[in-house]
């Protein structure tokens, strides 16, 4: 299994999946070996991942209209009925590498988007209060959905908090994942 975090770190909220996935990466050992991968906003050169994977995990932020901080688990079959095509560029690019491999007749992924919308998508390397609050029943509702696939979670002894991971996203040499 992949998990897949997506999003501008230079926008807000907009970088959620991207904090989101270096949080799993920094703060737990999982019991099956899975690939985290910080996919940023690359969109549509992501694809290489779709084509080599089999199951993924997708962590967003998704333009749709509800209340800020709700939460959506949307299977892949179903993405393109919820308007995310209308969305930031790699949730366009997401959708793109779906439907590239379907036309090319290549298996597609099971995938599953784990969004959030946001509350704030405007220029700075932060996450706002209402998405920081609800950060960490987001972090918990991807950890059930790998439980619900067989994987199980332990905490890292030394564990990275959330503004570590801001903080370096601000500071040039900092790494992500």
């Amino acid at each position: 299994m992949v998990i897949l975090g997506i999003g501008n770190v230079l926008q807000k909220d907009d970088g959620l999946g991207v904090y989101a996935a270096t949080y799993l990466n920094e703060n737990y050992r999982f019991s099956k070996e899975i690939q985290i991968i910080n996919g940023g906003v690359e969109g549509i050169h992501l694809l290489n991942i779709f084509m080599e994977n089999d199951h993924i995990l997708i962590l967003d932020s998704i333009g749709l209209e509800d209340k800020p901080a709700s939460i959506y688990a949307i299977p892949s079959e179903e993405l393109s009925g919820h308007g995310l095509n209308s969305g930031g560029a790699h949730e366009i690019g997401v959708l793109q590498c779906l439907d590239m491999l379907e036309l090319q007749g290549k298996p597609i992924p099971k995938a599953l988007v784990l969004g959030i919308i946001p509350f704030e998508v405007t220029f700075d390397i932060a996450l706002s209060d209402t998405i920081v609050e609800a950060f960490v029943d987001y972090v918990g509702v991807a950890l059930q959905y790998l439980e619900k696939h067989g994987i199980t979670h332990k905490e890292k002894e030394t564990l990275t908090t959330l503004d570590e991971i801001i903080n370096r996203a601000k500071d040039p040499s900092g790494v992500m994942i």
